[in-house]
């Protein structure tokens, strides 16, 4: 495909768009986009009600930790139906930007997490959530969530923000609460570990209100997954000990490699350690943008490619999942030539999946 450039009409359709659709960072040296105050332009309203799950199929608080995986993720991944590939798609498309209309098609094809942002009021927060199990449960799939309102988000960076530390509880319980009964995985808040290397300080009211989210949660029926950084970031015997103090035992496990370039093959063997040093906890990958590894930065780096797409393993090892929680397609900020961080980079899409790599394809 050919580099496309953005036109007036899909810059402003799009960046009304990324409300609340949040990047992440691959190290603790990046940023995160910081999430639209308002509410979204349009606002999702639920066309029916989620029905519970099944008692031979939930996951219950007491087997968070040692239910199957498919169990976890029964049916398989769930697709969102109006995520920001599939509007880029559309937006594009009507701007003849045929090239850049495809990428995002192929993308939206894929399942990709939705980011739950601290700029919805809470019955705008219940509806969105409501939205995406309704489809999730047509479908007969696992829809995963991704919290980002972490107080003192990014150590005050670029994404500086979140919910303050009065709040957060509150907003997460709702979460929670909207969840209980229903399908669901929740990646917990990305890099709010990690981050801990560059600002020790705010781990004294973080790892509590952690512990808080994995509690509502596991009380929820809601299998949780904490921040387990990267294999090239935090020392797995110090992540495992964050991990254990941030309430790891009574989440499902932990995730790695959220917006990160690394492979499975550096990802796995780093995990397997903390997973080993944390009572055996379950753990996922995120391989949105890993096809061709990490090539320098965290920052719209060149010549990458998508990851293999997003899929639930079967095995007998503790590795549940490889996801795409980051959204392959949308800016990590602007540096390289790209927008504003969390609008779609078409010409980016465009690359990452003219680049990605045959092994990923199949």
């Amino acid at each position: 495909m050919a580099s496309s450039r953005r036109t007036p009409a899909a810059l402003g359709l799009l960046a009304a768009a990324v409300v609340l659709v949040l990047t992440a960072c691959s190290s603790g040296d990046g940023t995160r986009p910081v999430p639209t105050d308002g509410p979204p332009t349009s606002k999702p309203t639920p066309t029916s009600t989620p029905t519970p799950t099944s008692q031979a199929t939930r996951v219950t608080p007491d087997t968070i930790r040692t239910a199957p995986t498919e169990a976890v993720f029964h049916g398989g991944i769930a697709l969102e139906p109006n995520s920001l590939a599939a509007r880029a798609e559309a937006t594009l498309g009507a701007d003849g930007e045929t090239d850049a209309s495809r990428a995002a098609a192929l993308i939206a094809e894929r399942p990709v997490a939705m980011w739950i942002g601290d700029g919805y009021d809470d019955a705008q927060l219940v509806r969105v959530i409501t939205d995406y199990l309704v489809a999730a449960e047509r479908q007969g799939a696992t829809p995963v969530f991704v919290t980002y309102a972490i107080p003192d988000r990014d150590c005050g960076n670029h994404s500086a923000g979140g919910l303050s530390a009065e709040r957060y509880p509150a907003w997460n319980a709702t979460i929670a609460a909207t969840l209980a009964g229903h399908r669901a995985v929740v990646i917990v808040e990305p890099d709010s570990l990690g981050m801990l290397s560059r600002c020790p300080q705010l781990a004294d009211v973080r790892l509590p209100l952690l512990r808080q989210a994995v509690a509502d949660f596991a009380a929820a029926g809601v299998p949780a997954y904490l921040d387990g950084g990267n294999s090239h970031w935090v020392a797995p015997e110090v992540m495992a000990d964050r991990l254990e103090a941030a309430g790891v035992d009574r989440a499902r496990g932990f995730f790695t490699n959220v917006a990160g370039f690394y492979p499975v093959g550096d990802e796995q063997p780093y995990a397997e350690e903390v997973a080993a040093m944390t009572g055996g906890s379950r753990y996922v990958i995120d391989v949105s943008r890993n096809g061709r590894g990490w090539k320098g930065t965290w920052c719209n780096p060149d010549d990458v490619g998508l990851g293999q797409d997003p899929r639930v393993v079967d095995d007998d090892g503790r590795l549940d999942a490889l996801l795409w929680v980051k959204t392959p397609g949308i800016s990590d900020g602007t540096c390289n030539g790209g927008p504003a961080a969390g609008e779609w980079y078409p010409s980016y899409a465009e690359m990452l999946v003219d680049r990605r790599p045959e092994w990923a394809r199949s």
